[in-house]
């Protein structure tokens, strides 16, 4: 069965208003927009709707022509306990007086007065400040972001503004506008209008292929609140080697986010752990991923959130989490998670407990959020790992990232080479791949770029020689680190489920049990693909 449709904000305020409840605390940037929601509410209920800022006084015209424009905040509460109108009370930005104990005292009052009344006051902010004597007095409401039908009505809008103006190309069918308008989900009314307008005006046109263009609005708001990093994506899904089965379960969740999705009654994904070998994949994984889903990146770096304040990081990390939700569709990407959450037995001594408590608050996020922010956790050390972290319900699936087989390395060398602007079908892929047994896929890449050196510094193109020489001269990661690797294969094999295919033949990837040595021999003069030899030294 499909979840139960969210409320509306301005539904909930009704209710709210209409149960009689005296004080409204209304959280948001999109003062206009909630504005137009509470001159609709009023008119519904048949009360009257007066609006007051500390640098107008009343904006909206009073019976009593005295206090029409005072910008005195105890005088503005005083005349809305006094006053016999039916009506909404809105104070724009009164978070400024919430550290005035007159004031305070004075909310308390109106609090009490407008409980037997039919006037409701309504604070409206950005920010919230509520000192604990009004903790008990006052409504905290979320005012939220357009969803998908109030983003779409803005697209029509802005479509239709141009559908007669000959320089405007529009070109969207039903699943292009579907893709534009969820790459706008997130940002305001007046910020996704921006961006509609920016990418009109400046290329003359409308389509999908303009995403990239509105998500740079969003990268406008990650770089406002300092906590995290909007990454920009170059890298593809293809071009990742390998991994077939980690990709077909993210292909098979691409369209998760979509309104269809939702029709048909399937959440939006979670999220997924990647536990594996360093350099095979893992964070390349998650940039390729933004770029097929074609949703924003968000890079957490939970060392950041750490400041000298008691107190900060804490919420620090409930703002970049707000941030995450705020741009909904994303991807949060969470780099060697491990490091960033190391020194959690310790906390209570070292830090009186402020990593514990920053990581209760992620992981209560994680078992907890309703908005469809993809969480992509990479790890390489499991020993550092927090067991809460694994428990069921904070990611859809934990997938262990091993080495490349040896067809995986084979097509991590036919993309690097292919991505250097080469023709892959001048290089024995398959010695390439016999040789590099053991490599992990960025030794691979090293591998070429060291052959690309040697070729450029003698003014000649690189070759397999060269490529094989530099093999030669690695010790790779599957040597030096083969216990610990030993080690996540056996953590791995009942805890996780596996990104790569078995190798062909069956078994595991090899390992350290490649040659220690080889000595390649070129059989032909064109210091490429030919008759070729290697051996164990």
């Amino acid at each position: 069965m499909p979840d139960e449709k969210p409320k509306r904000t301005v539904d909930e305020i009704d209710l709210y208003i209409r149960a009689r409840y005296p004080i409204i605390y209304l959280i948001t940037w999109e003062e206009k927009r909630a504005l137009d929601d509470l001159k609709d509410l009023a008119i519904k209920q048949g009360k009257t709707l007066h609006v007051w800022s500390a640098s107008e006084g009343f904006i909206t015209k009073l019976p009593d022509e005295a206090n029409q424009k005072t910008k005195d905040p105890i005088a503005v509460l005083n005349y809305i306990t006094a006053s016999k109108e039916t009506a909404l009370f809105v104070l724009k930005d009164f978070h400024h007086y919430m550290n005035d104990p007159s004031a305070i005292r004075e909310l308390r009052d109106v609090a009490e007065a407008l409980r037997t009344s039919y006037k409701t006051l309504i604070l409206l902010s950005p920010l919230i400040r509520l000192p604990i004597e009004l903790e008990k007095d006052l409504t905290v409401v979320d005012y939220k972001l357009p969803d998908a039908a109030e983003m779409r009505k803005i697209l029509d809008r802005m479509i239709k503004a141009v559908e007669n103006n000959p320089r405007v190309k529009v070109n969207l069918d039903a699943e292009s506008k579907e893709r534009l308008v969820q790459s706008a989900l997130g940002l305001t009314a007046v910020e996704a209008e921006n961006a509609f307008s920016r990418v009109i005006v400046s290329k003359g046109r409308l389509s999908s292929e303009d995403i990239r263009d509105v998500l740079e609005e969003k990268r406008q708001i990650v770089r406002k609140s300092g906590l995290l990093e909007f990454y920009e994506v170059d890298e593809k899904f293809d071009h990742i080697g390998g991994l077939k089965p980690l990709k077909d379960w993210l292909l098979k969740r691409g369209k998760a986010f979509s309104e269809k999705a939702r029709a048909y009654g399937l959440p939006e994904p979670r999220g997924a752990l990647l536990v594996g070998v360093q350099g095979c994949g893992k964070s390349l994984t998650a940039k390729a991923v933004s770029s097929l889903w074609h949703l924003p990146l968000l890079k957490l770096d939970i060392g950041k959130l750490f400041a000298g304040i008691v107190g900060s990081s804490e919420e620090n990390m409930r703002k970049a989490i707000q941030v995450a939700e705020s741009l909904a569709p994303c991807i949060l990407w969470l780099d060697e998670v491990e490091k960033g959450l190391s020194g959690l037995e310790s906390s209570a001594v070292s830090d009186a407990g402020t990593a514990s408590r920053v990581f209760g608050t992620f992981i209560t996020w994680l078992q907890e959020k309703k908005t469809p922010v993809f969480v992509i956790a990479t790890a390489n050390d499991i020993d550092r790992l927090p067991p809460e972290l694994m428990r069921k319900g904070r990611f859809d699936e934990i997938f262990f990232v091993d080495l490349p087989n040896s067809d995986e390395r084979k097509e991590i060398f036919d993309i690097h080479i292919k991505g250097f602007g080469r023709d892959p079908s001048k290089f024995d892929l398959d010695k390439l791949g016999q040789l590099a047994i053991g490599f992990s896929g960025a030794e691979i890449k090293e591998s070429v770029i060291s052959a690309m050196y040697d070729g450029f510094a003698e003014g000649r193109e690189f070759t397999l020689q060269d490529i094989a020489n530099n093999i030669n001269a690695t010790v790779p990661i599957s040597r030096t680190m083969s216990e610990q690797i030993k080690k996540l294969r056996s953590w791995a094999g009942v805890r996780a489920r596996r990104a790569n295919l078995p190798e062909p033949g069956g078994g595991l990837p090899e390992g350290d049990a490649g040659p220690t040595r080889y000595d390649f021999i070129l059989g032909d003069g064109d210091g490429q693909k030919g008759e070729t030899g290697a051996t164990a030294g």
